[in-house]
């Protein structure tokens, strides 16, 4: 099998990946192609690949999921890191738990996915400008933050707004609040 054969196996199917020939596996092309279905395939490319910072934010370019299985010494690469979560947020789950600590890290992070505030460092759960920006995104994200926001008025108005289910979330103080009431008239 040729090269422009592998390749056209891959872009049929990139978990092909990992039956292929060691050389293709060593293959940029052929890799970024699978790593572009899915960041997941990179676990099947040879191993150099994940080692290397240059083909790493390619491969993040295309998949952010490509971190979970980048050399752990990207998962503490700031900039690694941040590249992975402006694509996917959830990327932060595969973050070193310092760079889960980095306010700029887990702010880019819920700005892309409010979910990825599970993955914050417990005192980001309870920055305020943080939660805020998560809420913004999707009120699923009062789930991950630290309790005291739920008798924030302004992060439940803008939460309320999102989803009227989400006055369950409110601090009783809150529940009769004239401003979140309006909201329903």
């Amino acid at each position: 099998m040729d090269k422009k054969e592998a390749l056209k196996i891959v872009q049929e199917n990139g978990w092909a990946l990992e039956d292929l020939d060691d050389n293709f596996k060593k293959d940029e092309e052929i890799v970024l192609e699978a790593v572009k279905q899915d960041g997941g395939y990179l676990d099947f490319a040879d191993k150099n690949f994940k080692k290397d910072k240059k083909f790493i934010l390619k491969a993040l370019k295309l998949s952010s999921y490509a971190l979970r299985f980048a050399d752990k010494s990207f998962k503490k690469d700031k900039e690694t890191v941040l590249e992975a979560v402006k694509k996917n947020g959830d990327a932060l789950q595969y973050a070193d738990k310092s760079l889960r600590k980095d306010r700029k890290i887990v702010l880019e992070a819920v700005k892309e996915n409010a979910e990825a505030l599970e993955y914050a460092h417990k005192s980001l759960r309870k920055d305020r400008k943080i939660v805020l920006e998560a809420v913004k995104q999707s009120t699923i994200a009062l789930e991950f933050a630290d309790k005291i926001f739920r008798k924030d008025k302004e992060i439940m108005l803008v939460a309320v707004k999102q989803n009227s289910n989400t006055l369950e979330y409110a601090d009783e103080s809150l529940r009769n609040d004239p401003d979140i009431l309006a909201i329903f008239s």
